[in-house]
């Protein structure tokens, strides 16, 4: 089992790894929420199952399962809460008026939209 929590683990860090490169490499807010939302949300994930599967290889008692549970339900709640979170960030910065970043430096949309359009 130690092996494949290795793996679990290795893969996870890539991920966190790739979302910091992310972050530090693209021009603008929402592609920065996205890289670090997606990929740390995977990167954490991976990397809390294969510590759950670490502690169980040690010997299958009583302690060290509910461990291994509590890591796997930290792992559920982060899974489920950081897109939750990282979509509520980005709404808020998109209703604050933060405008993405394009290549020629137009407005991606018209907000808020005109009156009459929405009619």
């Amino acid at each position: 089992m130690a092996p494949v929590a290795v793996v679990l683990i290795s893969i996870g860090v890539f991920f966190m790894f790739s979302g910091t490169i992310g972050f530090l490499r693209f021009p603008d807010f929402f592609t920065r929420m996205h890289s670090t939302g997606k990929s740390d949300t995977l990167g954490i994930v991976l990397t809390l199952t294969g510590l759950a599967l670490y502690n169980l290889d040690h010997g299958l008692t009583l302690a060290s399962f509910l461990v291994s549970l509590k890591i796997m339900f930290i792992a559920i709640f982060w899974f489920a809460g950081s897109p939750t979170v990282t979509h509520a960030i980005t709404r808020a910065a998109f209703k604050s008026k933060i405008e993405p970043w394009t290549k020629d430096g137009r407005s991606v949309i018209d907000w808020p939209p005109d009156k009459e359009e929405t009619k």
